[in-house]
């Protein structure tokens, strides 16, 4: 019997694994999340499974790959076919709650299929991919009936039709002009809102009011906030709380533009790659993501505080990740989606009560993370079935608890890319068929195989900022045939066979004279 009674998902969005201090920032100070590392475990080489937020999430929700769930870019629809950890949970008698962003987008179309009324409590469920939604806010969407955050503002007296635009991401310049933070060059403003009105402060405020309102009873809460992705505007004081010169060097050298990859060349092209490419940009967003990081670290102390206080601590399962980083100006790009551990690389963090995450507790791991490990390993903790002829992922408390020596784990993670509806598609004179990569990594070594472009290969333990391509060097052309077999056995294993479980093929097997099928006899 687990000890754990509640489950804390948090996500933020956009977080680079390197801008906390548990993970080496030298000025960024993030004493709430270090607190939390201390008391769980930090694994230090976490990856997404797609570098975009819609693609990232889904399969952090279903313990499934980009390619087999489908919903490989925002805003495409999630399969009803496809079973979320709301669903799992649902059938045990238990809430998925949320407080924040998922970029679940209703399958409609498969609704509509299957003569599914959307307005259903099987269609409220399925559209809202399994979650309960206590206040669902995707920051830069046109929020609907889910979020109170508008009306929030309105009540504060932030007067207008759209208060997100016109005070969370704009500020006031030196002539007293509101400057939109959409415009990069006005985040080292203050935001118009006050800080405790902020986006950050109010999903807060909603994570603590529901952990309130549930007291003694089990809850299950992803919490999911919208911030550090950009606008990078953040409210004062923190958005002066670091200079340019506290912030990390920008990871880009000229060699990178000379034969340079020609998608990665076209997503160069892109209009916030070409600002980022420019140290004055880099100079003055950078300052403003710390500052939004640093908010959010404060945010989840008062959180984490609130839960001591209660003794949620004692019996909660806290796990902290991103759905993916931000280059910032990092290999002249900007934005995210390609595959740099830049990008790539996230923190996780796993705050596990129970007596056997002793092992572990207080670490840095090196052991290899997925996102597809996250409804596994909550399963897992709630003494759940998790049915494996469907999850991907694997059980984090098998390192979580101490894994021997011998015992195996994998020693590569996998990503995709659909980037169908990217210019850079447009640019590559691509169809929404052939817009498509994949993406290996071990320790050593990151591989891309891109749909009809050429290969890359990126030798981490001698080039490991990523700058040196050698997609094409002959000398690493066994490397590259290795790695791009690696990915094909990947792609060949993948778990389609998602309607009857592995017990009932089991079952199944060989049992036609059962049935009272004799062919073949003599």
């Amino acid at each position: 019997m687990s000890t754990v009674q509640n489950v804390l998902f948090i996500m933020a969005d956009q977080l680079r694994a390197d801008h906390l201090s548990c993970y080496g920032h030298p000025y960024l100070k993030t004493p709430s999340l270090d607190a939390l590392a201390a008391r769980g475990a930090r694994f230090e080489r976490a990856f997404v499974n797609s570098g975009v937020c819609g693609p990232s999430r889904m399969s952090y929700y279903t313990g499934r790959y980009p390619s087999r769930h489908g919903a490989t870019w925002n805003r495409v629809p999630l399969s009803i076919n496809e079973i979320t950890l709301g669903e799992y949970l649902d059938e045990q008698g238990r809430d998925l709650v949320l407080a924040g962003k998922t970029h679940v987008i209703p399958d409609r179309a498969g609704m509509e299929r299957l003569s599914i009324d959307g307005g259903s409590e099987l269609g409220a469920l399925l559209s809202r991919g399994g979650f309960i939604e206590a206040d669902r806010y995707d920051g830069h969407h046109e929020p609907g009936k889910e979020s109170g955050y508008p009306a929030f503002l309105r009540s504060q007296g932030y007067d207008s039709p759209d208060p997100w635009t016109d005070y969370v991401i704009a500020g006031v310049d030196a002539h007293g002009r509101v400057a939109s933070g959409w415009n990069m060059r006005n985040v080292h403003l203050p935001a118009r809102v006050a800080e405790p009105h902020s986006e950050t402060a109010y999903m807060t405020d909603q994570a603590l009011d529901f952990m309130k309102r549930r007291g003694d009873q089990p809850w299950v809460l992803h919490l999911s906030y919208v911030k550090p992705h950009w606008p990078y505007m953040a409210p004062a004081p923190y958005h002066a709380r670091y200079t340019a010169d506290q912030c990390l060097p920008v990871r880009r050298n000229r060699e990178e533009l000379a034969n340079a990859h020609p998608v990665v060349a076209a997503y160069r092209q892109h209009e916030e790659s070409v600002s980022f490419s420019t140290d004055e940009c880099v100079r003055v967003v950078r300052p403003a993501y710390q500052g939004l990081i640093r908010q959010l670290d404060d945010h989840l102390g008062r959180l984490f505080d609130y839960m001591e206080g209660a003794g949620l601590m004692q019996n909660t399962l806290i796990v902290f990740t991103a759905d993916h980083g931000d280059f910032l100006g990092d290999h002249w790009l900007g934005e995210k989606e390609l595959f740099y551990d830049t990008v790539q690389r996230v923190p996780f963090i796993v705050m596990d009560p129970s007596a056997a995450a002793d092992a572990t507790r207080g670490q840095a791991l090196a052991d290899m993370v997925e996102s597809v490990d996250l409804v596994p390993t909550v399963l897992r903790a709630l003494d759940v079935e998790r049915p494996w002829h469907r999850l991907e992922g694997r059980e984090l408390q098998s390192v979580l608890h101490g894994r021997a020596a011998d015992e195996p784990w994998r020693d590569c993670v996998f990503s995709e890319l659909d980037y169908s509806f990217r210019q850079a598609r447009l640019l590559r004179g691509k169809t929404p068929q052939n817009a498509r990569a994949w993406s290996v990594r071990t320790d050593r070594w990151r591989y891309v195989h891109w749909l009809d472009e050429p290969e890359q290969l990126y030798d981490l333990h001698a080039d490991p900022d990523e700058f040196q391509d050698l997609g094409t060097s002959s000398a690493h052309a066994a490397v590259r045939a290795e790695l791009r077999q690696r990915l094909l056995d990947w792609m060949l294993r993948g778990k389609r066979r998602t309607t009857m479980a592995d017990e009932a093929v089991e079952r199944g097997t060989n049992a036609h004279k059962r049935a009272g099928v004799f062919f073949g006899q003599w």
